[in-house]
C-alpha cells in the first residue's frame, strides 16, 4: 500500500511548512479536512502554533472527528502532533484558562518554570532521549531542534516520554502512546534531525 499523508488544517501558522517538508520526502500529501481525505490517508498528521484554548476551538469547528477518531483508534494509523498539535492531545490545557483537551494521553499542558529564562522559549535546544522511539532512529542523542513554546506536557504517565528537555526546568519534549506521536519541537524547522524525524514517522506502518 502507499504512503499518503494528510496534513489537518485548523488555521495554524506553521501548516505550509509542514507541507513543504513532508512533500520534499513523499509527492502523495495533502492538506484536508475533509473525510475522504482522512479515511484514505496512511498518516495523519497535526501542526500547532498559537494557544491551547484558541487550537482547540478551531479544532472542534473545523475538523471531523467522528472520522479522525476512526482513523487513529479503529484503523490505528500513525498519528504526529507537533507543538501544539502534541499539546492539545492531553485532558487539560491551562494556558490563560482552562480548557479541554482531546483527551488522548492523560496529562495536563502547564506553564514552563523556566527560572528566570525569557518565555516563550524560542530556539535550538538539544534533546534527551529517555527510551528507543521509532521516531527518533538514526537520530543522535543531544540533537538539537527548534522550539517555540511556554507550555509543556505534563502526562500522568512518565513511560510515555520518548525525549525531554531542560529549559529552566526538564520538560517532555516527544511522546508516545502505541500510534499516537508527539513533539514539543518544529521538524519542519530542525533542518536535517527534523526531516529524519519526519522521514522516520511516515515509513511508519
Amino acid at each position: 500500500m502507499s504512503i499518503k499523508v494528510c496534513i489537518l488544517d485548523y488555521g495554524s501558522g506553521n501548516t505550509k511548512s509542514v507541507f513543504n517538508l513532508i512533500e520534499s520526502i513523499l509527492p502523495d500529501v495533502s492538506i484536508s479536512n475533509s473525510v475522504s481525505a482522512i479515511e484514505e490517508a496512511t498518516h495523519i498528521v497535526l501542526p500547532g502554533v498559537g494557544a491551547f484554548g484558541t487550537s482547540m476551538e478551531k479544532i472542534d469547528q473545523t475538523i471531523p472527528m467522528d472520522s479522525l477518531m476512526d482513523s487513529l483508534f479503529v484503523k490505528k494509523k500513525p498519528f504526529l502532533g507537533i507543538c501544539v498539535g502534541m499539546q492539545v492531545m492531553a485532558t487539560l490545557g491551562f494556558e490563560f484558562e482552562e480548557n479541554k483537551g482531546l483527551g488522548w494521553i492523560e496529562g495536563e499542558i502547564t506553564r514552563l518554570n523556566s527560572s528566570g529564562y525569557p518565555l516563550p522559549h524560542v530556539g535550538w535546544n538539544s534533546i534527551t532521549k529517555t527510551k528507543e522511539s521509532v521516531l527518533f532512529q538514526n537520530i543522535e542523542d543531544k540533537s538539537d531542534f527548534y522550539f517555540v513554546h511556554s507550555y509543556a506536557f505534563n502526562p500522568v504517565n512518565k513511560s510515555l516520554i520518548t525525549a525531554k528537555t531542560t529549559y529552566g526546568e526538564e520538560f517532555c519534549s516527544a511522546i508516545e502512546l502505541n500510534n499516537l506521536f508527539g513533539v514539543q519541537f518544529h521538524p519542519e524547522k530542525s533542518h536535517y534531525a527534523g526531516k529524519k524525524l519526519i522521514q522516520n514517522f511516515i515509513h511508519l506502518k
